[in-house]
């Protein structure tokens, strides 16, 4: 088990189709999750990846005339790993599920679960969506409307499921019912939030079956390591990538250092996380995950993010105009994370300009262009004794937001973080706005006092260099540079955020956040 480390991983997105805002808000969650917890100095590893296996990515690399492993291949390269550099994420690994590594440890894992009595052959005949790549109760199918009324559809999907009977090979999950309520009433943080939890425990409470864990119908998968004429059930072999890519069964030292992980992933696929993997790590004596958090839905005109209904939106729609920080901020801050939350062009802009353009960035630019003009850019000292009861609660305000943000960051409320950092953007600039420092420097009798509302401003500033850091990486980076901060801004100590120190002069700042047209963005 690891001991102060901090691992968290997204799912591994299908390769099916190109990525929308959807999967980079939940990379962009799990990448400031990541951020933070490298400036507080945890042992951080971050993971992300594709999951290339399965009925789903065969069908769509069929209809578009090429191989799987070529429709993979083009779609990783030009779409998945493009979409990280597009939302600035900071992975340390990206796996994919037709790796050596992983596929050769997904044998590894699945045979020692079979010797251990835990998987054994069967039948089984139910509804199966493609695009879910599951087996449908019919508490989860609806009744089909236009072209596919009279048929049964996937709730999620809304396409018909497929009635198949095959012989696979089974998992006993239903073994561990009782062990997955005891994990459930044990650590009531497993699976968050409360409303996902809830959802999860009643399931479970239901009673599990088995799971069939191998397919014969098609042979684009992970072969069976005991017969060769299945291929693993897809999701088998994906929820596996977390465990492969931190060394299952190839570096030992590494997987012990790492495990167990922290699962950032959408509620829709959250039973997987919390009641099939699980129960998989029980079988093979693992540790279960650390945590599994199901945030909500991005939905757009009230429907949940979707390529096949022609709801996605494709990020560098949103970054193009107004760039990766944005983009990162906004859906960050606007949507309480692990609910729903809708998107809209018109939010977005407001946002930005209310709240970074207007916010943030001016108060930046103000500051740094005042201490440029009244002190030739030399960064005034704070003369103790000159303190007043209003600075004092600039510096109070620094810790408590700090701490704050820290312990939401633990709670996995990276809305609420970044809100109560913005209490100290705000308090700035009511600081600003009462102490009038162009006032001040009407008259040399306020020197010392313009001395100190101009330290104090800066010394507020470099405080939000760093703790803005993992939200908005390039504004905090051309921050940190512009107040002439120590090193870079990124190797900060965020858990002290307010202590940060740096060199006696500011230097040119550019526009943070530039007036970007509403009309750009129609």
């Amino acid at each position: 088990m690891s001991d102060g480390s901090f691992y968290i991983t997204t799912p591994i997105f299908y390769v099916n189709d190109v990525p929308h805002i959807g999967h980079a808000y939940t990379e962009v969650a799990a990448d400031v999750l990541a951020r933070w917890h490298r400036q507080a100095g945890d042992d951080t590893w971050f993971l992300t990846g594709t999951d290339e296996h399965g009925q789903k990515i065969l069908r769509t690399a069929t209809a578009n005339g090429v191989s799987p492993q070529e429709w993979a291949d083009k779609l990783v390269a030009e779409s998945w790993q493009p979409l990280l550099e597009t939302i600035d994420i900071s992975n340390d690994d990206f796996i994919r599920t037709t790796e050596q590594r992983h596929e050769k440890n997904v044998q590894l894992f699945l045979q020692r679960l079979y010797d251990a009595g835990y998987i054994y052959t069967g039948e089984y005949e139910g509804y199966y969506c493609v695009g879910c790549e599951e087996y449908k109760q019919l508490s989860d199918l609806v009744d089909g409307a236009g072209q596919h009324e009279g048929q049964l559809v996937c709730a999620i999907h809304s396409k018909p499921v497929e009635l198949l009977k095959e012989r696979n090979y089974f998992f006993r999950m239903s073994d561990f019912t009782q062990r997955l309520l005891d994990l459930y009433e044990e650590r009531p943080e497993f699976v968050q939030p409360a409303s996902v939890r809830n959802e999860i425990v009643a399931f479970v409470q239901r009673g599990l079956t088995d799971l069939s864990i191998s397919r014969q119908t098609f042979d684009w998968g992970v072969k069976v390591p005991w017969d060769e004429s299945h291929v693993v059930y897809v999701w088998f072999d994906a929820l596996l990538n977390y465990a492969t890519a931190a060394g299952y069964g190839s570096d030992e030292e590494k997987f012990e250092r790492l495990w167990p992980a922290t699962h950032i992933v959408g509620k829709d696929i959250a039973r997987f996380h919390a009641v099939i993997w699980p129960a998989m790590l029980m079988a093979a004596g693992l540790e279960v995950p650390k945590q599994v958090f199901g945030h909500g839905w991005l939905l757009v005109g009230g429907e949940k993010m979707s390529k096949s209904k022609l709801t996605g939106i494709a990020p560098e729609q949103i970054t193009d105009t107004f760039g990766s920080d944005a983009f990162r901020y906004y859906f960050m801050r606007a949507i309480n994370f692990g609910q729903d939350g809708s998107f809209s062009w018109e939010d977005l802009a407001a946002r930005y300009q209310a709240e970074l353009a207007n916010g943030f960035g001016n108060l930046a630019s103000r500051v740094v262009a005042m201490v440029t003009r009244y002190f030739d850019g030399v960064i005034p000292a704070v003369v103790e004794s000159a303190v007043t009861d209003a600075e004092r609660a600039i510096q109070q305000t620094e810790r408590r937001v700090t701490e704050a943000a820290d312990a939401a960051i633990e709670r996995v409320a990276v809305h609420e973080a970044i809100a109560r950092i913005w209490e100290l953007v705000d308090e700035l600039n009511g600081y600003i706005t009462v102490q009038e420092p162009w006032a001040l420097s009407k008259d040399p009798a306020n020197a010392e006092r313009l001395a100190v509302v101009l330290g104090t401003a800066v010394r507020g500033l470099g405080t939000l260099a760093v703790l803005l850091s993992p939200v908005v990486p390039e504004a905090s980076a051309k921050l940190w540079t512009a107040l002439s901060g120590d090193g870079v801004v990124t190797d900060q100590p965020i858990r002290s955020a307010f202590e940060w120190t740096g060199g006696d002069r500011v230097q040119p700042l550019e526009a943070l956040f530039p007036r970007i047209e509403v009309e750009a963005t129609a």
